[in-house]
């Protein structure tokens, strides 16, 4: 069964630093485009971030550009988000997403169990 292994979320005061960590069991993870989502209180789940199989694509939502940084490392099976100058409004439980489509044949997806950030003073 494929899990996705969400860690690093937590509180820290409005412009905080957290990087938040994703490591999925049981699947090819070069193969895989990594991205994270977010829902925060009352709200619908949110993008935040993608990053290609390769590392060489990377696409950030509106409201976390400038601030939030998306990275992999393919040798460790992880990937990263480095969040910086953190204000209350990205308060929310974080979500990895693990992608992969095989042309012709099947779409491979699998979701974390999400990690929590609450940023406050």
């Amino acid at each position: 069964q494929v899990q996705l292994v969400e860690s690093g979320g937590g509180l820290v005061q409005p412009g905080g630093s957290l990087r938040l960590s994703c490591t999925p069991s049981r699947v090819t993870f070069p193969t895989y485009i990594m991205s994270w989502y977010r829902q925060g209180p009352g709200k619908a789940r949110e993008f935040v971030a993608r990053i290609s199989a390769s590392g060489e694509e990377i696409n950030y939502g509106e409201s976390v550009k400038g601030r939030f940084t998306i990275s992999r490392d393919n040798a460790k099976s992880t990937a990263y988000l480095q969040m910086n100058a953190l204000k209350p409004e990205d308060t929310a439980v974080y979500y990895c997403n693990a992608y992969r489509e095989i042309v012709g044949e099947a779409v491979l997806e699998y979701w974390g169990q999400g990690t929590q950030v609450t940023v406050s003073s």
